[in-house]
């Protein structure tokens, strides 16, 4: 499994961005697929999740209401769509995926965006 990440950027509070993970493997739909950030001296938080039917989501409370999860219909892609963004979101972001949607240590990895956010 492969994942590779886009569409970081530097943007203003109250903006929006999308991330993209796209998974070249061919084996996507076999995964459940997640978010998680890392922001300079934190832990790495996990921010969404999506099941490999793209049914069943879960998000963080602080992203829940501005964030969205969800699998591309192409069925090779998965996005972040990020809305109303704060200071706070400020992090690299890590697409991940594994086979257990309530896994709490996913076992693939992309190489991270960096997504930051001006006030």
């Amino acid at each position: 499994v492969q994942l590779v990440e886009s569409g970081g950027g530097l943007v203003q509070a109250g903006d929006s961005l999308r991330l993209s993970c796209a998974e070249s493997s061919g084996t996507f739909n076999l995964y459940a697929m997640g978010w998680f950030r890392q922001a300079p001296g934190k832990e790495r938080e996990k921010v969404a999740a999506v099941d490999k039917y793209g049914k069943t989501t879960n998000y963080a409370d602080s992203v829940k209401g501005r964030f969205t999860i969800n699998r591309g219909i192409a069925g090779n892609t998965m996005y972040l769509q990020m809305n109303s963004l704060k200071p706070e979101d400020t992090a690299v972001y890590y697409c991940a995926a594994d086979l257990d949607y309530y896994s709490t240590m996913y076992y693939y990895w992309g190489q991270g965006t960096q997504v930051t956010v001006s006030s």
